[in-house]
């Protein structure tokens, strides 16, 4: 049964992944392209091996919350995370979708708050499990950062 907790969220979080990516692999070939780039911005090849390794990462974060023992605490941890799954996905649907670069920047600065957030209530039930999700919050602070540059390149 525990591999089988493991697989339902490593399906979700790949599921959202496979969204995502696919609105992002759109849009890079095109209406990306055509943006102002900072002189941060990283090469677009290394998007996809970093959200693989993060999207794993946080599946298996979750998956560890999931194996401790039923609680109040437990279920906030979970629902945290899946809010911040959720406006993950959404961030792909205003940035690469809707081309929403602002609100995109909005909704990112809440993400960042719900990572952490979820980090935090996992710290109180599994610590690996909130070191997990560390690098993705990093991974967030950047996207935040170039989310906002862009922003700032190619407003009107």
């Amino acid at each position: 049964m525990r591999w089988i907790t493991l697989l339902a969220w490593l399906g979700l979080c790949f599921a959202v992944a496979g969204v995502s990516g696919h609105w992002t692999a759109v849009e890079v070939a095109g209406w990306y392209k055509t943006l102002r780039m900072p002189s941060i911005a990283p090469p677009n090849w290394i998007f996809g091996p970093v959200w693989t390794l993060l999207y794993a990462m946080m599946a298996v974060a979750a998956w560890r919350i999931t194996l401790t023992a039923p609680s109040q605490e437990r279920t906030w941890a979970l629902a945290l995370f899946l809010t911040q799954l959720a406006l993950n996905f959404a961030w792909s649907l205003l940035f690469f979708h809707w081309h929403q670069i602002g609100w995109a920047f909005v909704e990112v600065l809440v993400l960042w708050a719900l990572i952490a957030a979820s980090a935090l209530a996992f710290s109180a039930l599994d610590r690996t499990a909130a070191w997990m999700m560390v690098p993705y919050l990093a991974w967030v602070s950047f996207a935040a950062l170039l989310n906002f540059l862009l922003w700032r390149l190619n407003r009107g």
